[in-house]
């Protein structure tokens, strides 16, 4: 029988990590399957642009992984049950199961709604596709009234950031306030944080800092030194969580409920799971836990694809780097900043700003779609396999799986 790998999600990790096992492993020994509740690939880094009015390009995951061998299904995720090996899922048509032998965890993160009151109920999000679509009607219908209408991004992440900037320049008519719950860009270098204000300025954008939500309503939110702020929409970015399924599963989760892996993606409570993406919990090589980013999960996808590879042929696992060397953020269409971090995370002096970096963020978005949306670049034309599979004595996971030569 084959050896069955289910990936779960595709988004940057699932996608990436689908695509590149498609390419290593033999389909002769190996049979692949992508669970996805998305019929199309989600550009999550690009949301806010489409939430501001921008069309972004979204390609078919059918599209992508033709003629990859890879089989698609078109399902929502319930329940992970790894002491049965099975996954359980559920569509239009119902509920079922699909079995593994190699499980890849790669759901990602959604907006965390968790802690303040209404925040569920009222507000907006941009980590997803029909959320950020659900944003720009409401924001489609506030123009539809007159200028004027007030727009409230709560938190001051990266997230938060790229969504006030695309909002206040593509929609000037709106009122744009970001609620920052410390200093604006206290994490960037006192350079970088000074053209972070400027550019905020320039756009029109009105900064509150240490300001904390503690309630979200239709119409206002309220805030902890018992203010109130008027709102025709409130958009959160304060924080991200993922999918209580592991936790749900037995899997070893953080408190946070991501996966708790070993220094190559494997689950260090069940060894025929790996994890990839924010839905890991990975110690980068500074010690630190590697930050929910799609640069974390191209590093953990890479990672656990050497991983598996590695444990199905028997082959030396090669050790991929993991780290995290700087934030992209962009500031609108025209303006944008790059910050470098050291080994323990803290911004550099240096950046790059303005136009220099917007470009160089856009040129790391077109890249990171194009890898995606060509998940077997390099698959050889014709498929050979191996004269002699490698010797797996020492490992008897790979018993059959083998790799293209």
């Amino acid at each position: 029988m084959k050896h069955r790998i289910l990936v779960l999600g595709a988004g940057y990790a699932g996608a990436h990590t689908a695509g590149n096992l498609a390419r290593r492993l033999s389909p002769a020994d190996t049979e692949i399957t992508v669970v996805s509740a998305e019929p199309d690939f989600v550009q999550r880094l690009r949301l806010h642009q489409l939430a501001a009015g921008q069309e972004i390009e979204a390609p078919r995951l059918a599209d992508v992984f033709a003629g990859t061998g890879i089989r698609l299904r078109l399902a929502r995720v319930t329940a992970v049950d790894p002491e049965r090996q099975v996954v359980a899922v559920a569509d239009a048509e119902g509920a079922g199961e699909l079995g593994y032998d190699t499980l890849v965890y790669a759901l990602g993160s959604h907006v965390d709604t968790s802690g303040v009151p209404g925040v569920t109920e009222h507000a907006f999000d941009v980590t997803g596709r029909s959320s950020a679509l659900r944003l720009r009607e409401r924001l489609d219908s506030l123009e539809a009234r007159g200028e004027g209408r007030r727009v409230l991004v709560v938190g001051d992440g990266l997230t938060g950031i790229e969504t006030a900037t695309e909002l206040a320049e593509s929609r000037p008519g709106l009122s744009v306030t970001l609620v920052a719950r410390g200093e604006l860009g206290a994490r960037l270098s006192g350079g970088a944080r000074s053209h972070l204000r400027r550019a905020c300025d320039r756009l029109g954008i009105t900064v509150l800092e240490h300001t904390g939500v503690e309630t979200v309503e239709a119409t206002r939110v309220l805030c902890a030194d018992g203010s109130t702020l008027a709102s025709d929409a409130t958009v959160w970015a304060a924080g991200f969580a993922v999918s209580p399924v592991a936790a749900a599963g037995g899997l070893e989760v953080t408190e946070d409920g991501r996966i708790v892996v070993d220094r190559t993606m494997r689950s260090v409570s069940h060894p025929n799971v790996y994890a990839a993406g924010d839905s890991v919990h990975a110690i980068g090589d500074n010690g630190r836990p590697l930050p929910m980013s799609c640069a974390s999960a191209g590093c953990t996808s890479m990672q656990a694809i050497a991983a598996i590879t590695g444990h199905l042929t028997g082959r030396k696992i090669a050790r991929t780097r993991l780290g995290y060397v700087g934030n992209h953020i962009s500031l609108g269409r025209r303006d944008g900043l790059l910050q470098m971090v050291d080994d323990e995370a803290r911004a550099k002096p240096k950046y790059v700003a303005g136009r220099k970096a917007a470009r160089i963020k856009a040129g790391i978005l077109k890249g990171s779609l194009w890898a995606t949306s060509h998940p077997t670049f390099g698959l050889p034309r014709r498929r050979r396999r191996l004269a002699a599979a490698p010797d797996t004595s020492a490992n008897p996971s790979a018993e059959k799986a083998i790799a293209w030569p």
